[in-house]
């Protein structure tokens, strides 16, 4: 037992340091992903410590993992309900509910019709998909009629996104920010009631074993979409697949070059991904949104067959409502200058991914 009590303790301090030193290589970034679960185990190994025979040097390791459980608390507890923010109220000045839904279908994922009655059942205003390639395409277009504004970027390698609107769409632009084959869009809507607004949908690539060596890539495409939506004078979202968790250093950069805010934090993870493990399941599809965006709820739907868990959220635009503007972080010189590193950093690194995926 002492010897099963140290090796975790020795694991849990390398798995709290590998995060800390600012290497791309995905050894260095796959622990940040799983920092729920390293807190929950830093204390049940913390527990098991109490019940180990008492030698001369276990209260030291004890003082450690306690260490430990603060640091990754302190960071952890922002995205909780304990953590206090304020409650904003739906005013007449405001826009009307809007609702959208976003999903990583899972390419390989062939549950078109679970996925269907999804959208059938919450009938969002606008939703994207990712990893949707051409038989997705035609799997949706029976819902074409009941959403008349489409923006269709079709690819079989993975990255392939569609999306699809009740809301009129006044201008739509695809960007390849790092690379030719990985796609962000940018969806210009005006709603009935004369609200403009701009949607964002990223997809960057993950740092993985089994797919990017590095995240040189997924950092450069979201701090170039950051740039992009910073200059940008209407209300935005970006909503996707971002690949990464909101306390890693390059999501914090994204917020701050973007100037966007953070919907979890005061609520809660809303955790995505694996969507058929929940004791293994990270929160890696993200959003931001821009002072003048209100959150009125954020949540994950039911599984329709991919690894990923759907997005719903509900929101109001509402343009004379300043409380919000405290929220939003700007980037020192020095941030700016790391952000155009990793920029160029992204640009310059090869993914060497296939232009068709197939399935293992």
């Amino acid at each position: 037992m002492l010897i099963i009590y140290m090796i975790l303790t020795v694991l849990l301090l390398v798995l709290t340091i590998q995060p800390k030193i600012q290497h791309s290589h995905w050894i260095f970034r796959v622990p940040e992903f799983a920092k729920i679960q390293i807190t929950y185990l830093i204390f049940f190994t913390f527990l098991l410590g109490f019940i180990i025979d008492s030698t001369d040097y276990l209260w030291y390791s004890q003082g450690l993992l306690l260490v430990l459980f603060v640091y990754h608390s302190q960071t952890l507890i922002r995205y909780t309900r304990l953590y206090p923010v304020k409650k904003h109220k739906h005013r007449r000045k405001s826009s009307g509910k809007l609702h959208f839904v976003s999903a990583n279908v899972y390419q390989f994922n062939k549950e078109y019709g679970r996925f269907y009655k999804l959208i059938e059942k919450y009938e969002p205003d606008f939703f994207m998909t990712m990893e949707s390639n051409s038989d997705w395409e035609k799997a949706m277009r029976n819902l074409e009629k009941e959403y008349p504004y489409q923006h269709k970027v079709t690819l079989e390698n993975t990255y392939g996104m569609h999306f699809y609107s009740r809301i009129e769409i006044k201008e739509t632009r695809t960007h390849y920010f790092v690379a030719d084959d990985i796609p962000s869009i940018e969806i210009h809507m005006e709603t009935t009631d004369g609200f403009s607004f701009v949607f964002f949908g990223v997809h960057p690539p993950p740092p993985s074993p089994t797919e990017e060596e590095t995240s040189r890539e997924r950092d450069g495409d979201l701090l170039s979409t950051a740039k992009r939506v910073k200059d940008i004078k209407k209300p935005v979202i970006v909503v996707g697949d971002f690949n990464n968790v909101a306390w890693s250093r390059s999501s914090v950069l994204f917020r701050k070059t973007s100037h966007l805010i953070d919907p979890r934090v005061g609520h809660s993870f809303v955790s995505t991904f694996h969507a058929k493990y929940r004791f293994l399941r990270f929160p890696i599809d993200l959003m931001f949104h821009s002072e003048d965006i209100f959150i009125k709820q954020l949540k994950t739907l039911e599984n329709f067959g991919s690894d990923h868990l759907p997005v719903y959220c509900e929101f109001f635009i509402d343009h004379h409502n300043n409380q919000q503007e405290e929220l939003i972080e700007t980037a020192t010189s020095e941030e700016k200058a790391e952000a155009e590193i990793m920029i160029e950093e992204g640009k310059q690194e090869d993914g060497n991914r296939e232009a068709v995926v197939t399935e293992d």
